[in-house]
């Protein structure tokens, strides 16, 4: 079974509330089998427009990658997320 993932570029314009986000995202990501893999750290924009943060997750399918994005427990927390931040978020099926 190929691994999904989620992958986010984000800037931050409200760290406050973002942080309440980050916070509780990793919990509610690994009640799905995610694992937080790339979380902020160092980067360097090599071609394109970026973002200032980078987030990947891993899942152990597609299927559980979406079923936690779409889960009531994280709907619950996006409002936070979205409040916070400018960001665009895919998710992908693993190679």
């Amino acid at each position: 079974m190929k691994q999904g993932y989620i992958i986010a570029r984000i800037d931050v314009h409200d760290a406050e509330t973002y942080a309440k986000y980050t916070a509780q995202s990793p919990i509610v990501a690994a009640q799905f089998g995610g694992e937080f893999i790339v979380r902020g750290g160092q980067c360097e924009q090599a071609e394109g427009a970026g973002r200032a943060r980078q987030v990947v997750i891993r899942f152990p399918s597609y299927a559980r990658a979406v079923e936690f994005y779409q889960s009531p427990e994280y709907q619950a927390i996006l409002p936070l997320a979205l409040a916070g931040s400018n960001r665009e978020l895919v998710i992908v099926e693993g190679a």
